[in-house]
Order: C-alpha cells, then sequence, then structure tokens
C-alpha cells in the first residue's frame, strides 16, 4: 500500500475533498501530472479538466474542474478550483454553455494573443466534453 498524504479540493462554493489519499492525477496547464506523498514542492496552474482522487480508505472519485492552481508540498497537495463538481453530479449542460461562451468570446478577438488564449481554452473545454460526457 502507498504511503498517504493530505489533499483538498476546493471551489468558491464549497470544500469538496478534505482527505488522505495515495494519488491525486491533476490536468496541469502542461500535463497531467500524479502527485503521491513526498512529492517535490510545485505550484502549477489547472486547465479544464478532471482531477482522480484514490483515498487511503476507498475506491476512486473524479471531479471536473475548470481551471484553477495546485500547491503540492511533499506533506500534501491543495487544488484551488475556479469551480469543481464530482463526474457523477456533472451537468451536462453545462460544458455545452461553456463551449459556446467561448466560441462568442474567440468570435470577438481580434488581437492574435488573445485569439489564440480563447482557442487554447475552447479547445480544452472541447476535450474534457469527450471525456465527461461519452458519445
Amino acid at each position: 500500500m502507498a504511503e498517504s498524504f493530505q489533499f483538498e479540493l476546493v471551489s468558491p462554493e464549497r470544500l469538496l475533498v478534505s482527505e488522505k489519499v495515495e494519488s491525486v492525477v491533476i490536468p496541469g496547464s502542461e500535463g497531467e501530472m500524479t502527485v503521491m506523498a513526498n512529492h517535490a514542492p510545485v505550484m502549477t496552474t489547472i486547465k479544464p479538466g478532471v482531477v482522480t482522487v484514490k483515498p487511503a480508505s476507498g475506491a476512486e472519485e473524479r471531479y471536473v474542474v475548470f481551471g484553477g492552481f495546485a500547491d503540492i508540498l511533499p506533506t500534501g497537495c491543495t487544488l484551488l478550483a475556479e469551480s469543481a463538481v464530482s463526474v457523477k453530479d456533472f451537468d451536462r449542460a453545462d460544458i455545452a454553455r461553456r463551449i459556446e461562451a467561448a466560441k462568442a468570446e474567440l468570435a470577438a478577438h481580434t488581437d492574435h494573443g488573445a485569439r489564440t488564449k480563447a482557442e487554447e481554452f475552447l479547445h480544452q473545454l472541447t476535450t474534457l466534453e469527450g471525456i465527461v460526457v461519452p458519445a
């Protein structure tokens, strides 16, 4: 059995998770990363995606997040999400609304840098939609 560490997933609305876990897979802005006990200290931004939590006491849990950042220390990890919800409670219409809003934002930008960021965010949302809303 792997060593456990403290993990907290916090959204502006509430504390979703605060427990000892064996591992957490985080959708970092530079790619997915697995956090385990004694991880080197790092702070990373989070892109829209799925956080997979393996509690020390039970079955794997998954949460949809829409950005934020994670503070990782050898003794624990805190993920502060812009928005987060359990995959089983996820409102599939919510991602469709977010994609439409991202498309409208992309269409409104004329600056190349802003368009590039908007395109990247739209791509992240459509990728997330493919993960949480099966065809």
